[in-house]
């Protein structure tokens, strides 16, 4: 469900710092080839590429709605870039659509990385499942607010773990009116195996930032 960044020490080099959402149960495995790959592959680039890891995989299996929000909320406090790595049921995940959320309402770069096609532990690939970014959208209320927007099966509904309005990043063009507009349009998302995440995944993160000015 959940990756978070660990704090800098002080005075440490600046290096991006990347909030995972995830899947917990279904892609945990496909998870840490991604952070295994990193980390054993680019250590002595990492700094240098912008990406810096070190993650607390759903340390808590709290029951508390409003708990597991403040931790998501303090996992995200120093990173600014969010990596949502989508598998074959990510889209349904209640957790997962808030920390998409939250790294809208905090300014978060956002991209998709569909790891699907990585081996679990049996040796398994999965089926790729719908976008994240296409179950969430934004729209303008009536009273002209920006707020988003989520899939209930066929039908937009207004978003319930998070109701405030929304200031989009400046290169995002705001919702003109209650069509809801889906967070795809903003977001890009690429397949960790077919475009070579090995050699391109901190590429996708600093493109990330840098499309929300970060």
């Amino acid at each position: 469900m959940t990756g978070i960044l660990s704090r800098a020490l002080p005075n440490a080099p600046a290096k991006r710092r990347v909030f995972f959402s995830f899947h917990y149960q279904n892609d945990i495995w496909r998870v840490n080839q991604v952070r295994n790959s990193w980390r054993f592959q680019h250590e002595a680039t990492r700094e240098a590429e912008g990406f810096f890891d070190a993650s607390l995989w759903e340390s808590s299996q709290r029951r508390n709605p409003d708990s597991l929000k403040d931790l998501i909320r303090i996992g995200m406090e120093y990173t600014s870039v969010t990596a949502v790595l989508v598998g074959s049921n990510t889209f349904e995940r209640r957790w997962v659509r808030y920390e998409i959320a939250q790294s809208i309402v905090k300014g978060n770069g956002l991209g998709g990385i569909q790891v699907h096609l990585l081996r679990d532990q049996f040796s398994n690939a999965s089926a790729l499942g719908p976008s994240p970014f296409d179950s969430m959208g934004l729209y303008r209320a009536s009273d002209g607010r920006v707020q988003l927007a989520e899939l209930a099966g066929q039908r937009w509904v207004a978003y319930a773990d998070y109701t405030h309005a929304l200031t989009l990043p400046s290169t995002w063009s705001a919702p003109r009116d209650n069509n809801v507009v889906r967070l795809s349009a903003y977001v890009g998302t690429f397949c960790y195996v077919r475009n070579s995440g090995q050699v391109n995944f901190s590429s996708w993160v600093a493109n990330a930032a840098a499309a929300v000015g970060r």
